[in-house]
């Protein structure tokens, strides 16, 4: 399954242009070099947070760990593409990966 195209528009939008890179049928959106949101291939959101307020915001509606070959990940949640479709709710996710992401040094260019 593709991801969703018009989700990916809304996000880069939000982002201003970030660096993307493909990723498990998934697009990822890059700052600093540094993942911060992830449009999944099975639709919805992967959102890179500080892992001491994960548990907090998987109580969002939509919102939960992500589980990658069936481990959870820290520090991330995915978000359902039903919680990213009010613009209001889309930002914030947004916007809590971005400021994590931009709480990183940023990566070395390789």
């Amino acid at each position: 399954m593709a991801y969703d195209e018009d989700l990916a528009a809304r996000v880069r939008a939000l982002l201003g242009g970030p660096d993307e890179k493909r990723m498990f049928g998934g697009v990822a959106m890059l700052l600093g070099g540094h993942m911060a949101v992830a449009v999944r291939s099975g639709g919805g959101l992967m959102v890179r947070v500080n892992p001491a307020d994960s548990a907090a915001f998987c109580t969002e509606p939509g919102a939960s760990p992500t589980v990658m070959r069936g481990r959870p990940m820290s520090g991330w949640i995915t978000v359902t593409a039903d919680a990213c479709e009010p613009d209001d709710a889309l930002s914030r996710w947004v916007s809590r990966g971005a400021a994590f992401a931009r709480s990183l040094p940023p990566k070395s260019a390789r």
